[in-house]
């Protein structure tokens, strides 16, 4: 189950780009997540996706949380308690400071980087427990391409995309910074599709998502999303199959929206 939050992460997090014209503070998306568990898919949890407005003594910044929460009957056999966010720049979605705050059935992980875009450098904070109990930290400094992003910031850029200009089959390579490491993700552009969704029925942009190098993902063609095709972008569905089972990310509400 480790990493399984992660993996809905990943599926619907792809790409950065300059403007953002599609994120507004006080957006709110809230999801059911599941799992299939003994050939039976189940809701496990509640994810979030909320956006505020932050205002700091140089300047007014755009809050991205993701907020991920397993159902009470579910705290005993696995409790999950999930916090990733990033701070940016609200016109171009460039991140200053990444949270992961990870509670996992026992695994806890904190991670915090620091963006230096004169330097192209993160200042990396890293706090993992220990099978005793205590924590041990670790503190570094990283060079990343200029293209890099951390996964929350990749997260929201998605819906900047220009899909209506893709064609089935466009393929795009992207890095994520995670873990210390720069990791690779493929987006390929499949159809456009109308689906049932608890918001309504959406027509919307279906992708496949992939990952070179990781056993977080696993397969070409079996982490799929369905973003509505509107100027929105907000994603409605998502399924993934990670290395221990498969899963699905279906919307419940979505309030907030700038258009």
């Amino acid at each position: 189950m480790k990493n399984y939050f992660f993996a809905f992460l990943v599926v619907i997090g792809l790409q950065s780009f300059a403007q953002n014209k599609t994120i507004a503070a006080g957006e709110k998306l809230v999801y059911t997540a599941s799992y299939n568990m003994s050939g039976i898919l189940t809701d496990i949890a509640q994810v979030k996706m909320e956006t505020s407005e932050v205002k700091t003594s140089k300047s007014t910044l755009l809050r991205l949380k993701c907020t991920a929460a397993t159902y009470k009957k579910w705290d005993n056999f696995f409790k999950i308690r999930d916090l990733y966010e990033s701070y940016v720049n609200p016109k171009t979605l460039t991140p200053y400071l990444y949270k992961r705050d990870i509670s996992e059935g026992g695994y806890y992980k904190f991670m915090q980087y620091k963006f230096s875009h004169k330097t192209n450098t993160v200042h990396s904070n890293r706090k993992k427990k220990r099978g005793d109990g205590t924590i041990w930290e670790t503190n570094k400094t990283i060079k990343f391409s200029p293209s890099t992003k951390d996964l929350v910031t990749t997260l929201y850029s998605i819906r900047n995309m220009d899909i209506h200009k893709a064609n089935p089959g466009d393929q795009q390579n992207l890095t994520v910074l995670f873990d210390n490491e720069e990791t690779v993700i493929s987006v390929r552009y499949v159809s456009k599709e109308t689906i049932s969704t608890n918001i309504g029925r959406k027509e919307c942009y279906k992708l496949a998502i992939s990952m070179q190098s990781s056993n977080v993902l696993k397969g070409s063609n079996s982490n799929l999303i369905w973003l509505t095709a509107d100027q929105n972008k907000i994603p409605v569905y998502a399924k993934f199959k990670i290395p221990v089972g498969n899963g699905e990310l279906k919307i419940d509400s979505a309030s907030g929206l700038k258009y």
